[in-house]
């Protein structure tokens, strides 16, 4: 049986390496890559492929999070594989909340990792890289690991981003402004952040958020 793949980054290096390693596995057919996340939408509602496998800075203004969301919804049975330059278990737990079924680190061996990942979206079964599987077992000793980094969580951090208040944040949103104060705690235990200054700065570098 031939399964379709649908690969997404800008990086022509990742795009070619990825199809030379399938040449050899005849039961992929990869469709024409894309290099944006529009595009990796469109393609996605298209074609229906059987895996999708795109980098998790695809698009700065959209974080990972909510791409798997929205290819999830225009792709439901499409399974998605992440290929990110973070090993942040934490990420890798909230991505396999949202269903994503593998993270590749970008840092391990492509090579090694790739067909083991696609065997596994093939089933139901998950896949880490090394370095990856590492983090996320040490994620799971966390106790931030109950936590996820949600809609509202993400939502929060793109309004604090634009430069809201969290009275203002609060208001927006419609909900308690202790809530938004918890929320704003959570997401500087989260990222490891004292500030605010220093929670957006880290929050914008991993594509959670965006400056105006």
């Amino acid at each position: 049986m031939v399964h379709k793949l649908l690969l997404a980054d800008e990086c022509d290096l990742i795009l070619i390496g990825t199809q030379t390693i399938l040449k050899t596995h005849p039961e992929w057919e990869v469709i024409e890559p894309v290099r944006n996340a529009k595009q990796l939408l469109d393609v996605a509602h298209s074609h229906q492929p059987k895996v999708v496998l795109f980098n998790q800075h695809l698009d700065s203004m959209v974080d990972v999070l909510a791409l798997v969301e929205r290819l999830k919804h225009i792709a439901p049975h499409s399974r998605q594989i992440v290929l990110g330059n973070k090993i942040d278990g934490l990420l890798v737990r909230d991505l396999f909340a949202c269903g994503v079924v593998s993270y590749l680190f970008c840092g391990d061996n492509l090579a090694e990792c790739l067909i083991p990942a696609l065997n596994a979206a093939k089933g139901k079964d998950l896949y880490l890289s090394p370095s990856a599987n590492a983090a996320y077992l040490t994620a799971m000793k966390s106790p931030e690991r109950d936590w996820k980094l949600n809609s509202e969580a993400r939502a929060v951090l793109r309004l604090l981003a634009r430069g809201l208040h969290i009275s203002e944040i609060a208001t927006q949103m419609d909900v308690p402004l202790r809530r938004i104060y918890w929320v704003r705690q959570k997401l500087r235990k989260r990222f490891g952040a004292n500030t605010n200054e220093h929670l957006l700065s880290i929050a914008i570098a991993e594509g959670f958020a965006y400056a105006d």
